[in-house]
């Protein structure tokens, strides 16, 4: 079965341009820039190594369009995106020049700004280094944390509230192993209650990077925290995302995460700039 052509103006933009300078042959990702293959130009369009061939009014609606991923089929495309009925906010594929990012309600949900979305979960694995063991991903998403913190862990269990974003995550490329790796285990479910159903200290380390304050407030809350605890090794690590200690809504919030953590029975509250968050130990 052929791969889905995936593009979005990083991809299409170039193929113009090339058209334009008479090129014949160019180097281009029908993935979002994560894989790359050599494609023939044509009048008809972008002729793939298996035949398939992107149409030039497809490419030439894409280019322009900065804000969208697109799923193509033959000579139709359409944009990655839906409505939660869940949470009742648009869920949209964001492209970067390299792995995507998804919106919700029109926020991106990893750094664009300075960071990209793979340096960004690069930076918050990193921070709790090394991982190994059972690992708890709070807040599945695209799935960027599971896939880079299983790269170490024997088993990496992470909690998806909203079936919309897994619904964008299944066409995103970047997300393709958290499908199909045998070490992560997908559970849906409100974090906040999911917590309920595990055991004592039975995570070695957890990756808790929660959507902004004002759109999960429960998942900053103190009875999360001892939720959080309980579920934890003693010994092991806590990463929580927060965002920019630098901004005055993230640096208020800081404040009060560190205050409710230590009240909770975390020790070692450390706070990581680099990371947007804080880590902390049980």
């Amino acid at each position: 079965m052929s791969a889905r052509i995936i593009l979005s103006h990083y991809q299409a933009a170039p193929l113009v341009r090339s058209r334009r300078l008479g090129e014949a042959q160019v180097r281009t990702s029908i993935d979002l820039n994560l894989t790359m293959t050599i494609a023939q130009l044509s009048d008809e369009g972008l002729t793939l190594p298996d035949g398939r061939v992107v149409p030039w009014p497809v490419i030439d609606e894409i280019a322009p369009n900065q804000s969208g991923c697109f799923l193509v089929e033959g000579d139709e495309f359409e944009k990655i995106q839906t409505f939660s009925e869940g949470t009742g906010r648009a869920v949209t594929l964001y492209p970067t020049p390299g792995a995507p990012t998804v919106l919700i309600s029109g926020t991106p949900m990893h750094r664009i700004k300075d960071s990209n979305p793979y340096q960004d979960t690069l930076t918050k694995v990193r921070s709790i280094a090394p991982i190994s063991g059972r690992v708890l991903d709070t807040a599945t998403g695209l799935g960027y944390t599971a896939c880079q913190a299983s790269r170490s862990a024997s088993r990496v269990v992470t909690i998806e509230l909203d079936p919309a974003v897994s619904e964008i995550a299944r066409l995103n490329p970047w997300s393709k192993e958290l499908f199909e790796s045998p070490k992560i285990e997908r559970v849906f479910g409100d974090s906040y209650d999911v917590l309920n159903g595990f055991r004592d200290e039975c995570f070695d380390a957890i990756i808790h990077d929660p959507p902004m304050f004002s759109l999960a407030g429960d998942l900053y809350s103190g009875e999360f925290y001892a939720r959080l605890l309980r579920v934890l090794v003693r010994g092991g690590k806590l990463f929580h995302y927060i965002g920019d200690p630098a901004s005055k809504s993230s640096g208020s919030v800081t404040r009060s995460v560190v205050k409710r953590l230590a009240e909770a029975g975390f020790r070692s509250v450390t706070a990581h700039p680099e990371a947007f968050g804080v880590t902390a130990v049980r």
